[in-house]
């Protein structure tokens, strides 16, 4: 670990230290130094010393031998950290702790067997950014990688409350609840533009469509911002754990904290009085105050068995005043109250008493055992269901949140993008639909049989799906594949393809969000010089076109703290 990177190595007390053993005979001299003039020899000559010699001879070449095979062995170490620092960690990080990508390190790759990472590494991943290698790498190095990521680190990072209260900088917090503007846009209809290209965000009029602010960002922000339930200020996670609250009645950032070193995503409590931050690494939940960004609680996550995880996703259920969270490498559904009179899950048996425990802790945990993993997950309208999918998983599942377990399996194959995925009323039909990261289709589903409706055909796998309760329109992209530049018009009534735009042929073109009349859909050109188009959402006619450096997403205030159903939350 570099010293003055900020993370505290945990030494491994399980290696006793062990002294080297001198081989040779000039006592106090390094093996392979230089022999002194008059080296006398070591053993007399005596009966059976002959036989001595030979024995010691052997010894002294395997030794060599041995030494040489160390040494290789070093060589072929420092190699595969060569080829990994060429290849991977630019998006892995340079100590495989995570970035743009994930960490590399066997506590996270628990579910990644050794053969599937060499086929992950030579082929690529499906609904990802992580390339194939099989053109730049022969088979040798490949699996030399694939070894080298299940490596233990020699000091396992710690990035507890010490260093996350430590990391704390404030930049100038509001006194009071006092807001002073400065500027004269309607706050409910403004656009926050996340930059990825040179890490800047950009605060868009939504009704002039011109620039008001922009200002820099942490290093690879997550695309999606969260907001306080009034919406002033706007909270942003970037991968390698940074939290940054930005004001925007004041243009200017508050404070920021490092909650942790490889960051998945965060949510923001209905009330506006707590965010809570996922981690890939450490395995942790990290709770905020929404206020000022101070420290409120740490929670491990791991089961009752003391197996740690990943976390996949938060999201707030606010009519549950809660937290849900997938977890990565548990086949568990958890549920965090934030509430001030959470219910408290367990029950005690005692010969004094008997019942509910009596307990005072804050954001109390309920377990939902599932049958299977969940990466990603989806709320019905009323909070009462998730419908969520594994990556390798052949259905989707349907777990109820009153219950607490499976209700239903959904006929979703591939690798449905249910975080993405939107609902509307089909006639008097409550629908879901979701793009597939896999599969060149998107899936509408019954929300009340839970059966599939339509399965439409696309140019290719999406990503992002959009829409608005005023538009009669659905928007997907093809965000994989040769038609990455395509974006498909829906009907939502007829569940028909009516329009495919190619706003920058030969771009990827992604990621729409509506105004909050729901009059204009804006769609993002990812590229360093991308932009930022503007369409009319009824004619489907280009109104105005932003340059921009690769802007990954635009998040509208007003369909963000409404909780839209043609958007994600």
């Amino acid at each position: 670990m570099e010293r003055g990177s900020g993370l505290l190595p945990e030494r491994r007390r399980d290696r006793p230290v062990r002294r080297p053993r001198r081989h040779g005979c000039a006592r106090g001299r390094r093996l392979g130094a230089a022999a002194p003039a008059r080296a006398q020899p070591c053993a007399r000559r005596t009966p059976g010393g002959r036989g001595r010699g030979l024995r010691f001879a052997a010894a002294l070449a395997a030794a060599l031998v041995s030494i040489s095979a160390a040494g290789g062995a070093a060589q072929a170490e420092e190699d595969v950290a060569a080829i990994y620092a060429r290849h991977c960690a630019g998006c892995h990080g340079a100590g495989r702790l995570g970035g743009t990508g994930p960490a590399l390190l066997p506590e996270n790759l628990r579910r990644l067997k050794p053969s599937k990472a060499i086929t992950t590494i030579s082929e690529g991943l499906p609904a990802s950014q992580m390339p194939a290698f099989s053109d730049k790498l022969d088979k040798a190095d490949i699996e030399a990688l694939a070894k080298f990521i299940y490596t233990p680190l020699p000091a396992l990072p710690v990035w507890g409350e010490t260093q996350i209260e430590a990391s704390r900088v404030v930049h100038g917090l509001p006194a009071g609840d006092a807001a002073e503007k400065r500027h004269a846009s309607d706050p409910m209809n403004l656009f926050v533009v996340v930059e990825t290209g040179d890490h800047h965000v950009t605060v868009l009029d939504g009704d002039t469509f011109t620039p008001i602010h922009r200002f820099r960002t942490r290093y690879a922000l997550h695309g999606g911002p969260k907001f306080s339930p009034d919406g002033r200020f706007v909270y942003f996670a970037s991968r390698d754990g940074w939290i940054s609250m930005f004001d925007l009645y004041g243009l200017r950032m508050l404070a920021e904290i490092r909650a942790g070193i490889n960051t998945r995503n965060m949510a923001v409590s209905a009330d506006g009085r707590y965010a809570m931050v996922a981690n890939y690494l450490p395995h942790s939940l990290v709770v905020l105050n929404a206020k000022d960004l101070t420290l409120e609680k740490i929670i491990r996550v791991e089961d009752d068995k003391g197996i740690s995880s990943r976390v996949s996703a938060v999201y707030d259920a606010p009519p549950r005043e809660s937290f849900i969270v997938a977890l990565k490498d548990l086949k568990e559904l958890w549920e965090i109250q934030y509430g001030d009179n959470p219910v408290y899950y367990g029950v005690v048996h005692d010969y004094r008493y008997e019942g509910v425990p009596e307990q005072t802790e804050r954001f109390p945990i309920r377990r939902v055992r599932l049958d299977d993993y969940l990466d990603d997950f989806f709320f019905d309208v009323g909070y009462q269901n998730i419908i969520g999918a594994a990556r390798d998983a052949a259905n989707g599942q349907v777990i109820n949140l009153i219950v607490g377990r499976k209700v239903a399996d959904i006929d979703l194959p591939g690798l449905p993008h249910l975080g993405s995925g939107i609902t509307w009323n089909y006639g008097e039909v409550p629908v879901l639909a979701t793009p597939n990261l896999r599969e060149s289709v998107v899936s509408v589903i019954d929300m009340r049989s839970w059966r599939t409706l339509k399965r439409i055909e696309t140019l290719g796998p999406g990503f992002f799906m959009r829409s608005h309760e005023n538009s009669r329109y659905a928007w997907v992209d093809v965000f994989f594949g040769p038609n990455r530049d395509a974006v498909h018009v829906i009907d939502k009534q007829t569940l028909e393809i009516v329009k495919t735009l190619r706003p920058a042929p030969g771009k990827t073109a992604a990621h729409v969000e509506f105004t909050r009349d729901g009059r204009y859909a804006l769609l993002s050109i990812w590229d360093m010089d991308g932009a930022v188009v503007v369409y009319d959402a009824e004619s489907l006619q280009e109104v105005k076109r932003l340059p921009m450096k690769k802007p990954s997403g635009k998040y509208n205030v007003h369909n963000k703290i409404t909780r839209s159903r043609g958007t994600s939350h």
